[in-house]
C-alpha cells in the first residue's frame, strides 16, 4: 500500500529541490513513487499544483495510437489519429491520477503565502534513507499516512535539521539596487 508524505517549506522553491532529490533516489532504486506533486502558494494566496505526470499528454498519445489503429481498419488513419488524440487528451484532462487535486488544495489552505510543499505518494522505499534525504531539506510535516512511529521519526529528523541550521540573516534576502543616475 502506498504512503503519502506532504512536507511544507518556508520558501517557494525548496519543494522543487526536494522533488529533484527524490527523483534521483528513484533513479537509484531507493524509492518507488506512484505520484509526486509540488504545491506552491503565491503571496496573493493563489495555489498552484505542479504535477509531475501530464495525464493530458499521456491520454493524447494513447488516443492517437488507438485512433490510428482504428483508422487503419476503416482506411482513414489521419482522421482516426486526430479523433483519437482529441478524445484521449479530453479523457486525460478529466482524469485525476494519484494524489487527489482537491485534497492537495484543501491542505494548501493551511500553508502561508510564499511557501511550497511537496506531496509524495510512495509505493515502496527504504524508509531510513528516504527520511534522511527529506530531513536534509528541513520543512514541516503537513500530512502523512505513515505509521505513528515512522511519522514520529520523520518529524524528529526534520526538527533536528531545523534546530541545526538557523535561518539566514535578513540581509541575505535584500537585493542591492544600483544608485540612481545623475
Amino acid at each position: 500500500m502506498s504512503q503519502l508524505i506532504a512536507i511544507v517549506y518556508s520558501d517557494a522553491d525548496r519543494a522543487h529541490d526536494v522533488l529533484r532529490a527524490t527523483r534521483a533516489m528513484a533513479a537509484g532504486h531507493l524509492v518507488d513513487l506512484d505520484d509526486a506533486v509540488v504545491v506552491t502558494k503565491a503571496d496573493d494566496g493563489a495555489v498552484r499544483l505542479h504535477q509531475t505526470i501530464n495525464v493530458t499528454a499521456q491520454g493524447a498519445l494513447g488516443g492517437a495510437f488507438w485512433g490510428t489503429l482504428i483508422g487503419l481498419l476503416v482506411l482513414n488513419p489521419l482522421i482516426g489519429l486526430a479523433a483519437g488524440a482529441a478524445a484521449g487528451a479530453a479523457t486525460g484532462a478529466l482524469t485525476d491520477y494519484g494524489i487527489s487535486d482537491r485534497f492537495m488544495r484543501d491542505l494548501a489552505r493551511e500553508m502561508h503565502p510564499g511557501t511550497s510543499a511537496v506531496f509524495l505518494l510512495v509505493r515502496q522505499a527504504t524508509p531510513d534513507r528516504l527520511h534522511a534525504e527529506l530531513a536534509r531539506f528541513g520543512g514541516t510535516v503537513l500530512h502523512t499516512s505513515l505509521s505513528a512511529s515512522d511519522e514520529a521519526a520523520l518529524r524528529r529528523l526534520l526538527a533536528e535539521r531545523a534546530a541545526a541550521t538557523p535561518p539566514p540573516p535578513l540581509a541575505q534576502h535584500v537585493v542591492a539596487l544600483p544608485p540612481p543616475p545623475g
